[in-house]
């Protein structure tokens, strides 16, 4: 590294950044964070100025299988909790390893610009109130997070009525009185489409493609929390937890939805039982997908029609780096090409840390993304032998951690990986890598 004190900049005090900020200290790393917003907690601070959070919004793992695992959640925040009662989990985070004196807030990054090849350091220029600054890194750690950007599908026609995305999304009351269309019937958009059919005059939700259902609680206890310790092969896996699903959840096609053309976890399932028991009792039709708008009316593929006051497009998020070219990133599709969707094949001063999807990962499993790559910064540094093989590893060339799965080409599935596949290769990094123990 060129840079005499060697620091990286750290982009983002969000749960991804915390874990990153956590496990660089740990490491001996010198870092220096940045953050738009005036505290940590990132998406989960409903106030942020970036934040895609709404009121009702709760987490959809349990609060077991998703905490840190030296940081547990107080036995007092309840088993799924509520974004305000994350935000205060973040803060506490930040407050308990004392992670904000690394940080400048209110500090928005606009550029990052490599000054020549692998070690010769980044420009990271930002802005806060005192005006614009400019500052050379000896690498850069990007944690800003993977749902900020809108991804607002193209309609045909136009809309009279209100058009808006889910991010615009904050508050009930802004179906009240309304005759309201959800489009996409995700995890948000299922949430969504229940808080519409309590508030406004009618809800109905528009699906392109069926989804998997599962339940929020079996047995009395998280759904998350009910596999075993034995890993079962996946073909035996989609048959029992298949099984379960029929139990508990029924045909969610009887009640309108579409059958998936995709076998289970192929894509994240929808964890909500609230919006079959909706659609069950009437209370919401479901639509086949909008074919086009005209005025207030909405045109669907089947012929149908109908008449709305507001269409809501929960329909996802774009991976968002504004402050840094994309050829930077080796971006292949819809996303950077990373290994272990961290750490770029050929630059050993460029991470990407939070950009990963996976069914029950939790923040454990990002928090271990971002040990593994404090461990191989200080490893380099040290000329440890293991770091030298990781970086040999990554720049062979490399298939993204899907366990043979075969995920719908997706945008929002093309940084998905397999669970237990990612773990188990992140782990075995930093069980050779070494370093500094916490």
């Amino acid at each position: 590294m060129t840079q005499a004190d060697g620091r990286f900049a750290l982009i983002g005090a969000g749960p991804m950044g915390l874990a990153a900020a956590k496990t660089l200290v740990e490491q001996g790393v010198a870092f220096q964070g940045f953050e738009l917003h005036s505290d940590v907690g990132g998406l989960w601070d409903i106030d942020g100025p970036r934040s895609t959070m709404y009121e009702t919004a709760h987490l959809i793992s349990s609060r077991t299988m998703t905490e840190f695992a030296d940081f547990p959640m107080r036995e007092d925040v309840a088993e799924y909790p509520s974004h305000r009662e994350m935000r205060q989990y973040f803060r506490d985070f930040a407050d308990h390893f004392d992670l904000r004196r690394h940080y400048r807030f209110k500090a928005e990054v606009l550029r990052t610009e490599p000054l020549g090849d692998d070690g010769d350091g980044w420009r990271i220029t930002w802005r806060d109130a005192a005006g614009e600054h400019s500052e050379v890194f000896a690498g850069l750690l990007i944690a800003n997070g993977t749902l900020s950007e809108p991804n607002m599908p193209e309609f045909k026609g136009d809309f009279t009525g209100q058009l808006l995305h889910s991010s615009a999304y904050r508050h009930p009351d802004q179906f009240r009185g309304k005759r309201v269309l959800v489009v996409g019937a995700g995890n948000s958009g299922c949430d969504i489409a229940v808080d519409a059919i309590h508030h406004g005059r009618r809800c109905d939700l528009s699906m392109r493609r069926g989804y998997y259902f599962v339940p929020k609680y079996v047995f009395g206890r998280p759904a998350d929390t009910m596999g075993g310790a034995i890993r079962l092969p996946m073909w035996l896996k989609r048959r029992v937890d298949g099984l379960i699903l029929k139990w508990f959840v029924g045909d969610p096609s009887k009640y309108g939805f579409p059958k998936p053309d995709y076998k289970l976890y192929e894509s994240h399932p929808v964890v909500n039982s609230q919006v079959l028991f909706h659609a069950g009792h009437g209370d919401l039709t479901v639509r086949p997908d909008i074919d086009r708008f005209e005025g207030q009316t909405v045109h669907f593929t089947d012929g149908s029609s109908a008449e709305y006051d507001m269409v809501l497009a929960a329909t996802g998020y774009k991976l968002h780096y504004p402050f840094i070219e994309a050829r930077h990133l080796n971006w292949q599709g819809d996303a950077p090409h990373l290994y272990l969707n961290a750490m770029h094949p050929a630059r050993d001063d460029l991470f990407v840390l939070g950009m990963i999807e996976a069914t029950g990962l939790g923040w454990q499993g990002r928090h271990e993304q971002a040990e593994m790559v404090a461990r191989y910064i200080r490893g380099l540094r040290d000329g440890r032998p293991e770091a030298r093989k990781l970086q040999q590893q990554k720049a062979r060339g490399f298939d993204r951690a899907t366990g043979g799965m075969a995920y719908l080409d997706l945008p929002r599935m093309a940084y998905y990986v397999d669970k237990a596949t990612y773990r188990h290769a992140v782990t075995g990094w930093i069980r050779r890598l070494g370093g500094a123990r916490p």
